[in-house]
């Protein structure tokens, strides 16, 4: 395997069938040169993003209500919309991505919610509001599959690893930069203003975008091919890649189940449960997203080190035991140091699903087994603070957290039976 790109694509190619222009190859062989951070950039930014929105909503949420008379009901579904569109932008987007290219499509979700999000400073009242912030999703889902193949794609093979985490890890730095940002602007701007401030991320990734190439392995393997079968059925085409799909998903659920679950509800069980101040709360917070960047950072390292099915199975178990683990503590300080080691496995895989995905599947669908497989595991995630709420209400939210460990048992199941290792593959 070499430490550029697997090939190159001709200058010129016969017979070339593309729904689009063929986009420029990015420019540059050596390992670090500009092309290769740039992508890399773009695709973390990216997913900052997403993780910089969510978060800002989370905290404004109680002031919108207030200022457009909202209900309960009415504040959360704003969040859940927002998701729903995630999910539905990440599939449609996906899709789009393997036929007309990473960098053209990414642009497209940049501006999409670029516009939305704006308009949600203008809204008023909660239907509008409603509408502009599925839309905004809609644009969010497909930030991280698509940027995910787009830096999986400009690096080399025994880099797929390290890179993958980089990227995983953009969410949590976007999470920390909006709570940093979000309590000292808001007093003096307002909702309104914050979602004027959400457009300065989305502003940025589509300048870092507009200054990269199209992925190289794509021209080479894609954009110059005659044809290709629907990417969609690309996942299902035969037994084995089923298998790798019914994997994944799987896999993308329970990562998604087991984050949802816990990082909504921690807070407001430590403090009725154990009297944390807000302060306190938020120490938590800090102390286990620490934990997340600190687990995602160490798995890109081991995977391209020992592999991927290791890597995972060893994060797997980690979080069995440790989620189990920290249902039993009771004092402030083994919650807080818990919280972080508890961060460090159950979030820590979020740094190798871009690799593993990418190396399952072939470059004509790749945009969509990103996006499609983790939109999937989102959607089913999305219901971990519902189940966790009611086995909390009819048993004990100890009793709730410690069944919730069981889930990676069947995530290790997963991941031995229907997922195999290829660390340094070639991407077909």
């Amino acid at each position: 395997m070499s430490e550029g790109f697997e090939g190159r694509a001709p200058a010129t190619a016969p017979n070339v069938h593309y729904a689009g222009p063929v986009p420029e190859p990015a420019q540059g062989k050596a390992l670090l040169g500009q092309p290769h951070v740039r992508a890399l950039i773009a695709s973390v930014s990216g997913y900052a993003m997403d993780g910089f929105d969510l978060l800002i909503l989370g905290f404004m949420l109680s002031l919108i209500s207030a200022d457009l008379g909202l209900t309960s009901t009415q504040a959360g579904a704003l969040v859940t919309w927002t998701l729903v569109g995630g999910v539905a932008g990440g599939i449609i987007f996906g899709i789009l991505s393997d036929y007309l290219g990473r960098v053209r499509v990414l642009t497209y979700t940049i501006l999409l919610f670029a516009l939305f999000t704006g308009l949600c400073a203008f809204a008023r009242g909660y239907y509008d509001l409603l509408v502009y912030r599925f839309v905004a999703g809609l644009g969010l889902g497909g930030e991280f599959g698509i940027g995910m193949a787009l830096a999986i794609e400009a690096w080399p093979a025994n880099k797929r690893g390290r890179v993958s985490s980089y990227v995983g890890m953009g969410w949590q730095l976007g999470v920390l930069v909006a709570a940093l940002v979000t309590p000292v602007l808001l007093p003096h701007i307002g909702w309104r203003g914050m979602f004027l401030v959400g457009l300065a991320p989305a502003v940025m990734s589509f300048v870092i975008r507009k200054a990269i190439g199209e992925s190289e392995i794509f021209v080479q393997k894609v954009a110059r091919r005659k044809s290709h079968e629907f990417p969609l059925k690309t996942l299902f085409r035969d037994r084995e890649t089923t298998r790798r799909s019914i994997g994944m998903i799987i896999m993308c659920s329970v990562q998604n189940f087991g984050y949802y679950g816990l990082i909504i509800w921690m807070p407001g069980y430590l403090t009725k449960a154990f009297g944390f101040t807000l302060a306190k709360s938020a120490t938590w917070t800090a102390a286990s997203i620490l934990g997340m960047l600190v687990g995602i950072w160490i798995f890109g390292q081991l995977a391209d080190r020992v592999g991927r099915k290791p890597t995972f199975v060893l994060y797997q178990i980690g979080a069995l035991a440790m989620v189990f683990l920290y249902s039993r503590m009771t004092t402030p300080e083994a919650l807080l140091i818990g919280g972080m080691i508890v961060g460090i496995f159950v979030n820590g895989m979020m740094g190798g699903y871009g690799a593993l995905m990418s190396e399952l599947f072939p470059t004509h669908a790749r945009g969509t087994a990103q996006n499609v497989l983790w939109s999937i595991g989102r959607a089913v995630g999305g219901f971990g603070p519902l189940v966790i709420g009611e086995l909390a209400s009819r048993f004990s939210f100890g009793t709730a957290i410690a069944t919730i460990a069981s889930i990676y048992l069947i995530d290790v199941i997963a991941t031995l039976t229907l997922i195999p290792e290829l660390k340094g593959a070639e991407l077909e």
